[in-house]
């Protein structure tokens, strides 16, 4: 059966398309940090974008069998060291993907809502990737309600798709 297959590599890009675009409007448009937000219990959209890379970072580091980083050393005060801590992550989590690591294999971790759990590894890098997506879709509700419009097409099937 030749069925198509989606990768990690491919949600990478998407995520790293994503999160580029953000990063823009964000440099242009930096009072957007101080936006209230109620997504995933934070109080502005500076939170939330914390939560987003932190999550990155987080994982990524269980993925490496490293301690995570306690969320109150993830900075969040300026959309350069936002994104620094996005680039950190997604620098270390390439290094995996080139590694001989077994996605397969089951790891315990620990989560801020749920304690003690246990998944594979390529559960966990999926998860990390498609949370980031997940809540930047949530992000474009709440900036267009603050009058901007992000300028980039979002959706995954513009990845590669061309006019004709």
């Amino acid at each position: 059966m030749n069925e198509p297959k989606l990768t990690a590599r491919d949600l990478i890009s998407w995520v790293e398309k994503t999160s580029n675009g953000w990063r823009n409007l964000l440099a242009v448009h930096p009072e957007l940090l101080d936006v209230p937000c109620d997504i995933t219990n934070v109080q502005t959209v500076a939170q939330l974008l914390q939560h987003i890379v932190a999550v990155e970072l987080r994982y990524t580091e269980r993925l490496a069998d490293l301690p995570a980083t306690d969320y109150a050393n993830v900075p969040y005060d300026s959309v350069e060291r936002i994104y620094t801590t996005h680039d950190h992550a997604f620098a270390f989590l390439q290094k995996l993907l080139d590694s001989e690591m077994n996605w397969d294999e089951p790891i315990e971790f620990s989560t801020r809502m749920m304690g003690p759990a246990r998944s594979t590894r390529k559960t966990i890098l999926f998860h990390l990737l498609l949370h980031s997506i997940r809540h930047y879709a949530q992000l474009a509700t709440l900036v267009r309600q603050q009058g901007i419009k992000p300028d980039w097409a979002m959706d995954y099937l513009l990845m590669n798709v061309e006019a004709v």
